[in-house]
């Protein structure tokens, strides 16, 4: 087969696309949709989510220290789209998609309930990469629906219909 140059801006795409849920100082809450994420390290366990600096999360993200992954199913591809093309500046998105929040366990961020895997991280450290900045975070609690674990607390992600 022959080959040809391809667009250099996503010649990997990361799975699963992903919606990182987090809360400012004063208690502003927001999510939006991330496509660069990915586990950075096993021990401790930790994940990089990169954000542009201009998104409206992103001031939100650096003065609370934490965030939460949270893995999409394609039930819920309308409000990821959704979340994914607006902005919190120009109104309450979240509202308007009725998305559902709860408190995380071990940050102060929230988590979304419809997300069947909701990961909530400390961020340990931050690079600047060009258009993005990776906040790497350990992974302090993992979220999953009781369906998807098996006897030894593993989540069988095939049975995840992802985005």
């Amino acid at each position: 087969m022959t080959k040809k140059e391809a667009n250099k801006k996503g010649a990997l795409q990361p799975l699963p696309k992903v919606l990182v849920s987090c809360r400012g100082l004063d208690g502003e809450e927001n999510v939006l949709a991330v496509a660069y994420c990915g586990n950075c390290s096993y021990d401790p366990p930790m994940v990089m989510v990169g954000i542009v600096p201009s998104r409206y999360s992103h001031k939100l993200i650096k003065e609370s220290g934490c965030f939460v992954v949270n893995l999409v199913g394609k039930e819920y591809q309308d409000t990821f789209d959704y979340l994914g093309k607006n902005s919190k500046r120009d109104g309450d998105k979240l509202a308007f998609k009725n998305v559902q929040l709860e408190n995380g366990k071990k940050v102060n961020a929230p988590l979304l309930k419809d997300c069947p895997v909701c990961i909530e991280c400390t961020i340990m450290d931050s690079v600047i990469t060009g258009s993005h900045e990776m906040f790497i975070g350990k992974i302090e609690y993992v979220h999953a629906n009781e369906n998807l674990i098996d006897n030894e607390g593993n989540i069988d992600f095939s049975r995840i219909n992802f985005i």
